[in-house]
């Protein structure tokens, strides 16, 4: 299968799932700790390649790669493989099951971390995750994993649109099929579903920005360079969407600094003054599980804290600020100018899982000579990039027809279309790691001599199902709101105590 970056900061080695191992008739399998021999149906995941440390692809053969004692032994094009884990930077799995009596196939990634054990499975990358339903789409044969929309939105009062390109969904007699559900403990509320199908000119790439301005481009222009603070060469890490995804630890670097830096290189024509950056990258699994550690410092007051936000816009505010002032859940991208570095634009978050690309558009007229310039500072840990590249311009505006569901059923036999059908007051709530739904759509006809590109446009939130009933620690809690860095701190300290089996996730191991 072709495998679509998936953006995950857990430092978690498992050769079981990534996700659930889903059986037949919609259930899901209690998540638990398990070592490779205790996965009830080993033919449903396969360690299918690996990303190395010096930034090398490696796809093994079907049925995939074994572990013996530190060791991933594999055959890759008939002949044998061999590489120690401690060289190995990412595991690609893939997981297969059924829902509805259609097969369900899904490929993800687990970062190797350096106090990783192998015996270590499933339960890392799920308990990490802290966000969003899942959607499936249909590709002709299986449900692939295609979307993770409105991740951080975790009170109706954070409730945001979200745009996801589906990349696999293919029509099948008229129809686009999708599945929405949740694999994650929480309760996920969503509230709009349609799909945007955007008819452009062949050749040409239609991406989406954060508040679905989809525009459509040509003539992209590559990285010519990128470089970390201490000048690590990041372009084989970042000039393409691929398997090599730069995501390092949630640990200082030199010097102690929890801000990292890249610098990305592009040729800039004379004349240009707007570009639009095109990124592949998404919020890290880590920073993605620090949303909830952060909410249960407010203890047995968390539920209260999270629907104070729902009355207070200031509050909300105040967050998304916070949150781009630390380089945690939005980035700023910054040009160099005469006159030094320039915020421009920012990098908003998603994921965890899926890495989507964004246009952010940028004001290039300041920019200093024939090489544009961009930096990015994100706190360490909370970021996993992929690729950037670069359209000069601001593209076309290509054909876009919004498309409303035509059927929603839940698995119970419930008919959830009209909860669905619009931005209201009304929501189709998920509760339960059982719960999901298929989502039908009309195709249009296609357009003779344009490509086609879908997006899913969907609205929600979700809600915690948290549990720590201890008092609040309101000296944590007053330090990160009013101490720069200090929720990037807390966040390397808690990744520390992970690292040496302390602290929730380290009592599982």
């Amino acid at each position: 299968m072709n495998f679509r970056p998936i953006a995950r900061n857990a430092i978690a080695v498992a050769l079981t799932a990534i996700l659930l191992c889903l059986n037949s008739g919609c259930t899901v399998k209690k998540v638990r700790k398990l070592d490779v021999s205790a996965v009830a149906r080993p033919e449903m995941h396969h360690l299918v390649g690996i990303t190395t440390k010096k930034g090398e692809e490696v796809k093994f053969d079907l049925p995939g790669a074994k572990v013996e004692q530190g060791v991933i032994k594999a055959k890759v094009n008939s002949a044998d493989y061999s590489i120690a884990m401690q060289d190995v930077q990412r595991l690609w799995v893939e997981m297969q099951g059924v829902s509805a009596s259609r097969s369900i196939g899904l490929a993800a990634a687990i970062v190797v971390g350096a106090a990783a054990a192998l015996a270590i499975v499933l339960l890392i990358a799920i308990a990490l995750k802290q966000s969003c339903p899942f959607v499936y789409s249909w590709d002709g044969t299986r449900y692939v994993f295609d979307a993770e929309p409105y991740g951080g939105a975790i009170t109706r009062g954070l409730e945001r649109d979200d745009y996801a390109e589906l990349e696999h969904l293919r029509e099948q007699d008229g129809l686009y099929r999708l599945l929405l559900t949740n694999e994650v403990d929480e309760t996920q509320y969503t509230n709009l579903m349609e799909l945007l199908v955007v008819d452009h000119a062949s050749g040409s790439r239609a991406v989406t920005n954060e508040a679905g301005n989809i525009r459509a481009f040509t003539g992209i222009q590559p990285l010519a360079a990128a470089r970390d603070r201490e000048g690590n060469d990041l372009l084989p890490w970042l000039e393409a969407t691929d398997r090599k995804i730069w995501e390092p630890d949630a640990v200082a670097g030199p010097g102690g600094n929890l801000r990292q830096e890249v610098i990305l290189t592009f040729a800039k024509p004379a004349g240009v003054t707007h570009v639009n950056l095109l990124a592949n990258a998404a919020t890290g699994l880590w920073g993605s599980y620090m949303i909830k550690r952060m909410v249960e410092l407010n203890g047995r007051d968390s539920y209260k804290y999270l629907a104070s936000l729902d009355k207070d816009p200031a509050a909300v505010r105040y967050l998304h600020v916070l949150g781009e002032r630390e380089g945690m859940y939005r980035l700023p991208v910054e040009v160099e100018e005469e006159t030094g570095w320039v915020a421009r634009g920012t990098l908003p978050p998603g994921g965890p899982l899926l890495a989507e690309d964004r246009a952010i558009p940028l004001d290039v007229s300041r920019a200093i000579g024939n090489q544009l310039r961009i930096r990015l500072r994100p706190a360490a840990g909370f970021w996993a990039l992929n690729s950037f590249q670069i359209a000069h311009g601001k593209g076309e505006a290509p054909l876009v027809n919004s498309v409303a569901a035509s059927s929603a059923r839940t698995s119970e036999g419930k008919d959830v279309l009209a909860v669905l059908a619009a931005a209201d007051n009304r929501y189709y709530p998920m509760p339960m790691m059982t719960d999901r739904a298929e989502v039908t759509f009309p195709a249009p006809p296609r357009k003779v001599g344009l490509d086609r590109t879908v997006f899913l446009h969907s609205r929600g939130w979700y809600q915690l199902h948290l549990r720590d009933n201890s008092a609040p620690d309101l000296s944590a809690l007053n330090r990160l709101r009013s101490v720069p860095g200090a929720a990037v701190r807390f966040a390397a300290d808690r990744f520390t105590e992970w690292q040496r089996g302390d602290g929730p996730l380290g009592r599982q191991r």
